[in-house]
């Protein structure tokens, strides 16, 4: 997987603790090759800008692996190799940051910066310590407070930093970082240091820098074409989406027993979701999504109220999808396929391209129906992803990210799977299954049947639909390889509405599941 790649680079990097000038420079050189898609690649680009908060958390996360205890390593000074060992951190670190984000800063920081300034609130923070309460010294832990200080003192006028101060930030968290190694070389004490570090690299990143723009350079095997067809473009999507999760590690199912649609009975005892890794809500399309979620009225026939911080929600949602690679391979299918929206081609700018997905996703319309009293209750992006109660049964609600953190309130009770019905299935339904089709109660009212990808990111759903709105029919019939050994026969189904401009419904409903 693309993860398991970056994870072992970090580690053959870490593993002498040491890293020279030409070791640098082919680290950078292997980051940047990364981010290519080899001709007929069946993976996605292990690194892409959008995933950095990630890259470096995990930077942080497999460097405390390395930490050297009193003990515990055959070295002759622990601690020097532990003052080696951050050294390396900062060094992947610049190299992430050199390959993935660019400067944000102004050439004049503000009139009351000082390096002085910034080195005594760095200390500060290292010095914080016991925070939890039980009476050990567990080493610095930084509080919310203390976090949201150093990003205001980031980003204010007067005390903004200049862009000459860019790469000397994060080294000073480095360098100050390593005067607070422990001296007895508490592995725990040094662990929650490197936690410290990063929260720190975080904020520097996050106030003094932005990702840099995503450039698709697609291979002849990845490049779509007038002949491009659906099946084609569907797997080459799955092929790309570089932020779906992998099963057993970053979440985990049981799916418990099989049942029938008609079976009103339930058959699994348990949630579905037993362990979803909520650092995924550090990616910038995880977080973008999960702001979404929260907006909408179940009900049908309650006016939807769109408040201006919600626009901006859904702004900030289509300007995160659109820096990955499956939407920017979705408009360029749409693009090479000559498709039209609203009478016009769509358009070839993403900008223009963000107004015909902001349309066909969130712009309002009945579904209640009232003739001259219809109220606005709907969107696709509401019946799609969030779902809605109409007529005393739950309708849309195809997206796993929404299920897990219903589940997770109690809203949702689980009731079993449901195999596929052609007989050509030979593949066990199982945990870790990225299609499943099952039957569930949502606050007491039923689903009976509904199909949802489990682990994908949300620009590749996004991407998905859009693409059967836009250039497929109401029905589209694909073959997935899941690239786990099995493969599903799918259906993907989209329903336009309000005169054909915006998304009914679309999903996926499995047709088999096979083993290769």
């Amino acid at each position: 997987m693309a993860d398991a790649a970056i994870e072992e680079l970090y580690r053959v990097t870490y593993a002498d603790r040491l890293i020279t000038p030409d070791e640098n420079a082919d680290l950078i050189s292997t980051l940047q090759e990364l981010q290519t898609i080899e001709d007929g690649s069946t993976s996605p680009p292990a690194l892409t800008p959008d995933k950095v908060v990630w890259l470096r958390a995990a930077a942080f996360r497999i460097g405390c692996e390395y930490l050297v205890e009193e003990d515990g390593d055959d070295v002759d000074d622990p601690r020097e190799e532990n003052v080696k060992l951050l050294r390396t951190i900062n060094a992947v670190v610049h190299a992430l940051e050199t390959t993935c984000l660019l400067p944000s800063l102004e050439e004049e920081g503000g009139e009351d910066f000082s390096e002085e300034s910034v080195e005594e609130l760095f200390r500060s923070l290292y010095e914080t310590e016991d925070e939890d309460g039980d009476g050990d010294e567990d080493g610095p832990v930084i509080s919310r407070a203390e976090a949201n200080a150093l990003q205001e003192s980031l980003t204010d006028e007067a005390t903004r930093p200049p862009l000459s101060t860019l790469i000397w930030l994060r080294s000073t968290a480095f360098r100050l970082g390593s005067q607070y190694l422990n001296e007895e070389n508490d592995k725990a004490k040094n662990v929650a240091l490197l936690r410290s570090i990063n929260v720190i690299v975080h904020i520097v990143e996050s106030t003094c820098m932005k990702p840099k723009p995503l450039a698709l350079e697609l291979p002849p095997s990845h490049t779509p074409d007038a002949d491009t067809d659906f099946t084609t473009a569907v797997q080459t999507l799955w092929n790309l989406d570089s932020n779906r999760l992998t099963p057993h590690k970053d979440y985990k199912m049981d799916v418990q027993s099989s049942k029938h649609p008609c079976n009103k009975g339930d058959a699994a005892d348990d949630h579905l979701f037993t362990y979803v890794n909520q650092q995924i809500f550090q990616r910038p399309t995880f977080h973008a999504f999960r702001s979404l979620l929260d907006n909408y009225s179940a009900s049908t026939g309650d006016e939807e109220e769109v408040s201006q911080k919600e626009l901006r929600e859904n702004r900030a949602f289509l300007n995160a999808v659109m820096e990955t690679a499956p939407m920017k391979y979705a408009h360029q299918y749409c693009l090479a396929q000559g498709v039209e929206y609203d009478g016009e081609p769509v358009p070839d700018d993403e900008s223009g391209f963000k107004k015909v997905l902001n349309s066909i996703w969130f712009k309002l319309y009945s579904r209640s129906g009232g003739g001259r009293r219809r109220k606005m209750d709907s969107s696709g992006f509401e019946h799609v992803f969030v779902g809605e109660v109409k007529n005393g049964q739950v309708s849309g609600f195809h997206n796993w990210i929404m299920f897990w953190l219903e589940e997770k309130k109690g809203n949702i009770d689980y009731r079993g799977y449901i195999k596929p019905r052609s007989r050509d299935s030979n593949a066990e339904t199982n945990d870790d299954d990225p299609v499943l089709t099952l039957q569930f109660s949502w606050n007491g009212v039923e689903k009976f049947v509904g199909t949802s990808f489990i682990g994908v990111s949300p620009e590749f759903e996004l991407a998905l639909y859009t693409m059967a709105f836009l250039a497929g029919e109401d029905e589209n019939i694909v073959t997935l390889d899941t690239s786990n050994g099995e493969a599903f026969d799918l259906n993907v189904k989209c329903f336009k509405y309000d005169g054909g401009s915006k998304v009914g419904s679309s999903f996926v409903e499995a047709l088999a599941h096979y083993e290769e």
